[in-house]
């Protein structure tokens, strides 16, 4: 049977999008026969939805259950909606996901959204709406958070997400750019994806294993706007690629990824740091952020653009001021090369060394699948109802590895592992 032709009507290549399906269900998730599925998406991404829908069923799938967003009914709770609407969220619904996953469903996030869909609404109204959907989120994210389950994030080049990052292309073009772009990002581009990450996932686990192996007490970055000592939580544990989830499926968390990733302390990172790319939040851009740490707290804030709606979410609970994770990522990374700014974390934050304010992740600890929640926190582990990343990574930024002794050893020079 001949694969179906691309027409100016469908810029986005079939064959492409057939198999990031495929790699969503057998890389990312590695869906288990008899297992439950729990997908979101925005209504755009629809025909990404159905592929994945169906090579889910053919690897076996319980029952796939999916929910959608739609940016124009966003909009009109912006513009319409009373006042009070602001302070609430469908807790029933993360309620029952997170029953869900307690019963062993999977989850699985399709990102497409455009990132500038709430740039000119109320800013407090954002805030607040963003609170009340990380309390309710809440029973849901820690279930992902403490890598309870399975999961995975892909992503669809919805039209309105296109446009900003390629403005000046006429629509079909852009969305042809950019899901050519996430084809390339995320391996799809090639004969036999699932082989290339099975190679890209080996090379992620030796940079986890060299980093895990030198046990540093600390990293220091140092770059233009950005001398920053990030302590790390005492016994962490790097990852990168692959990791096998408590329930013992072991899948791609994002797709793309470039990273290496372990949790900080929460209490030990002290200096100033500068953002090197925007951050698309929840639909608000901020940009050029700058920020002094002081015994592991945010406690000076600043940005160029949006910087209301970045304070409001320092103040969402006392977690939000500390960080949750720190990775590193090679700027010469395939999205780092492809000189493009998706707008979207989950492509930006794989060009460039990252750290993310907020929730940490408990697998990052030795040992991690069993500390309680009390025993992560006492090693440094921080808790909140976020967790954000944004970029400090560059071609100008140096790393040092500190140990125990305060000798270091440089990790990265001029944005490469050294």
């Amino acid at each position: 049977m001949n694969a179906p032709l691309r027409t100016a009507a469908t810029p986005v290549d079939p064959v492409k999008l057939e198999r990031l399906a495929e790699v969503a269900v057998k890389v990312g998730l590695q869906l288990q026969r008899g297992q439950d599925l729990v997908m979101t998406a925005p209504v755009a991404a629809l025909p990404l939805v159905r592929l994945i829908t169906k090579h889910a069923y053919i690897a076996g799938a319980g029952l796939v259950s999916t929910f959608y967003a739609d940016e124009e009914a966003t909009l009109a709770r912006y513009r319409h909606a009373p006042d009070e609407s602001f302070d609430r969220a469908t807790d029933w619904l993360y309620q029952g996901m997170a029953k869900a996953y307690a019963d062993g469903a999977a989850r699985l996030a399709i990102a497409g959204d455009n990132p500038m869909l709430l740039s000119n609404e109320d800013p407090a109204k954002v805030a607040r709406a963003n609170k009340a959907n990380s309390i309710a989120y809440k029973p849901a994210l820690e279930k992902i958070a403490n890598f309870d389950i399975n999961w995975n994030i892909v992503s669809y080049p919805n039209p309105s997400w296109a446009r900003q990052v390629f403005p000046d292309d006429a629509e079909d073009v852009a969305v042809e750019k950019l899901a050519n772009a996430i084809f390339a990002a995320s391996r799809v581009d090639r004969d036999d994806p699932v082989g290339a990450w099975k190679a890209h996932n080996a090379n992620l686990r030796s940079r986890s294993a060299w980093l895990n192996g030198e046990r540093f007490t600390a990293l220091h970055f140092r770059g233009p706007g950005t001398d920053l000592t990030v302590g790390l939580a005492d016994g962490h544990e790097w990852h990168g690629g692959a990791s096998t989830a408590k329930n013992g499926i072991t899948c791609n968390p994002n797709i793309p990824t470039e990273e290496v990733f372990t949790t900080p302390h929460a209490l030990r990172v002290e200096g100033h740091a500068s953002s090197t790319k925007p951050l698309s939040h929840q639909g608000t851009l901020i940009d050029d952020i700058r920020v002094r740490f002081e015994a592991g707290r945010i406690v000076e804030a600043h940005a160029s653009r949006g910087e209301a709606v970045l304070n409001k979410v320092l103040d969402t609970d006392e977690g939000a001021r500390r960080l949750g994770e720190v990775a590193l990522v090679p700027h010469s990374s395939p999205i780092s090369a492809s000189g493009l700014l998706f707008y979207n974390t989950l492509f930006d934050e794989n060009a460039a060394c990252h750290i993310a304010l907020g929730q940490c992740y408990s697998k990052c600890f030795l040992d991690g699948a069993s500390l309680s929640p009390e025993q992560v926190a006492a090693q440094g582990g921080n808790s909140s109802l976020i967790h954000i990343d944004w970029m400090i990574g560059s071609g100008e930024i140096d790393i040092d590895g500190i140990r125990a002794d305060g000798s270091r050893i440089p990790v990265m020079r001029a944005g490469e592992w050294a």
